[in-house]
């Protein structure tokens, strides 16, 4: 095998994350034929072929993916030597790519994570909002956040926090439909639901879960969707306590009668967990969840922040 080209490493990395000679070329700042000839290069020093060039990107061969685990490990041990010289964790750098359901993704991470991005100014953080699963085997992200607990026993998984959902209609809506005492008057309500046959985890909360009898009014693959429909005043939906308590004109349904509960999964390879910078976002966000468990638990209105955060804090 010919010398090994070391530089050509950060190019392969680039190709593999962004699954794009192109994209790689932006992320780099340089030009598309560089990046390509570093990759070349690469392949012919390891006498292999480390990506399948189709229309949708650049795929790993299983000697990409293989290579790609090495690399990281690497990768992971240099930005460690490189904050322990210049500081710890102030100086973690590089991206993160966080993949999280519809809802809290959008609603309750994204505020946080931006805080933690003010925190880490080396640091990229890349959030996937996705009303699906992510695949962490196909590198869709570092790691996640998920309703069900993965079963797969060589992934890193820890619960995140319990949350509530409870039915929320705006104020105008409740105005117009009158008193609501019990259950029983539930029936005659504009409800707004998820598509049943298009749910991608049993975890997902539906209505034909809760009371088959109630016909929805509206239904949406969205939690958004539904959520906007509520604030608009169409009708009543079960919604996470952390989308509902925050919108001042969302007011809560029989909540002293109705009380259901999920859970939030943490979900990582171990290669994935090692690295500095995803332990950093995985410690932070148990301390964020920890702070506003009363929001999460629909006790509370308002969001707490953790804007100072260091590895020894308790």
């Amino acid at each position: 095998m010919a010398q090994f080209d070391w530089d050509s490493l950060r190019f392969f990395l680039a190709v593999a994350r962004e699954k794009s000679a192109l994209k790689a070329s932006h992320r780099l700042d340089v030009n598309q034929s560089t990046v390509s000839r570093h990759v070349h290069r690469l392949e012919q020093d390891m006498g292999a072929q480390l990506f399948q060039r189709h229309s949708q990107g650049h795929i790993l061969t299983s000697v990409g993916q293989r290579l790609l685990e090495q690399v990281e490990k690497v990768e992971a041990i240099l930005n460690t030597t490189q904050q322990d010289v210049r500081g710890g964790i102030s100086s973690l750098t590089g991206e993160i790519r966080l993949g999280a359901t519809e809802g809290f993704g959008s609603f309750f991470l994204a505020p946080h994570l931006a805080r933690f991005s003010r925190l880490h100014p080396g640091l990229t953080v890349e959030l996937l909002p996705m009303p699906r699963h992510i695949n962490l085997s196909k590198r869709e992200a570092d790691f996640s956040i998920s309703l069900e607990r993965p079963s797969i026993e060589s992934l890193i998984v820890s619960k995140l926090t319990d949350y509530r959902l409870m039915p929320y209609a705006s104020q105008a809506y409740l105005d117009e439909v009158g008193p609501i005492q019990g259950p029983e008057d539930l029936r005659h309500l504009r409800w707004i639901d998820y598509v049943d046959d298009l749910l991608f985890t049993k975890e997902q909360f539906s209505l034909k879960q809760w009371m088959p009898s109630l016909t929805p009014f509206f239904k949406s693959t969205s939690i958004i969707a539904q959520y906007q429909a509520v604030c608009s005043g169409l009708g009543i939906a079960i919604l996470p306590c952390f989308m509902g308590q925050l919108h001042p004109q969302l007011v809560p349904v029989l909540a002293e009668q109705v009380d259901i509960r999920r859970s939030f999964w943490l979900t990582s390879t171990p290669d994935q967990r090692d690295l500095s910078r995803v332990r950093a976002l995985w410690d932070y966000l148990r301390h964020v969840m920890a702070l506003n468990a009363d929001v999460l638990m629909g006790k509370a209105h308002q969001m707490q922040w953790l804007d100072e955060w260091g590895p020894n804090d308790q």
